[in-house]
């Protein structure tokens, strides 16, 4: 898996700009996708995968770092990433 490409790239799906009132959440998930994936943080990861986004590529990556780290955690608890 390249790692300096991001989900839309991997994916081959380019979502349109969020609008001007969109939620965090969808501002949030929007952004995330353009960045490569592998410049993402645990809790990048735990944010795209709790919205069931670029699973196929995300999850191979999350087994990585809890392989490394059972714990990991993003910003909500130890072992968030686990959640």
């Amino acid at each position: 898996m390249n790692r300096y490409c991001s989900l839309e790239g991997l994916e081959r799906d380019r979502w349109p700009a969020p609008s001007a009132d969109a939620t965090r959440v969808v501002a949030t998930a929007h952004a995330l996708r353009r960045r490569p994936i592998g410049e993402l943080t645990v809790e990048d990861m735990r944010f795209l995968i709790g919205q069931d986004i670029g699973l196929p590529y995300l999850l191979p990556l999350a087994l990585e770092v809890l392989r490394d780290n059972p714990m990991a955690e993003g910003d909500m608890h130890e072992g968030d990433l686990r959640s």
